[in-house]
């Protein structure tokens, strides 16, 4: 299966870049047993924060979707570094909790996080399909937009 992933990442022209190191006293991933936890993971983009603001006044909808795409590719790093470059280990993503930073009229988080889903889907295939939640609040780290967990099965 890790042909397969990487084969779809190529066809969608996503480079995994280097999984970033933790911001605070926390490690990115933990893996317990068959479950690969991994840390909130923020829109980075060339070693920064590539959307910043509130959905709803700073950042409209698509750009927050692209925020949720790199929190995703993100992810997908994290992974590879915590399965020692083998992404064929992953045998389903369980969920993923998205976090969007917004103005308190907001109301389409979950329009936003389909950003994740969809890319996370796309590379993944069925095994990508996943439970999720996606909450508003009133701001992120770094004046991030968007902040996504995971939990992946592995094998």
């Amino acid at each position: 299966m890790s042909a397969e992933i990487e084969t779809r990442l190529t066809e969608l022209g996503i480079v995994l870049p280097q999984a970033a190191a933790p911001a605070a006293n926390y490690v990115p991933y933990v893996v317990s047993g068959s479950m690969l936890y991994i840390s909130g993971q923020l829109p980075m983009e060339a070693g920064k924060v590539a959307v910043t603001g509130h959905v709803g006044k700073d950042v409209d909808v698509a750009a927050a979707q692209r925020a949720a795409e790199l929190c995703a590719i993100n992810i997908l790093a994290q992974a590879k570094a915590a399965l020692a470059g083998d992404l064929g280990r992953i045998r389903r993503l369980v969920k993923i909790n998205g976090f969007v930073a917004s103005v308190p009229e907001f109301t389409e988080q979950h329009l936003v996080i389909n950003g994740a889903s969809n890319l996370l889907a796309s590379v993944l295939g069925e095994g990508g399909k996943h439970a999720r939640a996606a909450v508003g609040l009133a701001s992120l780290p770094f004046n991030a937009a968007v902040e996504i967990d995971a939990i992946i099965e592995i094998g």
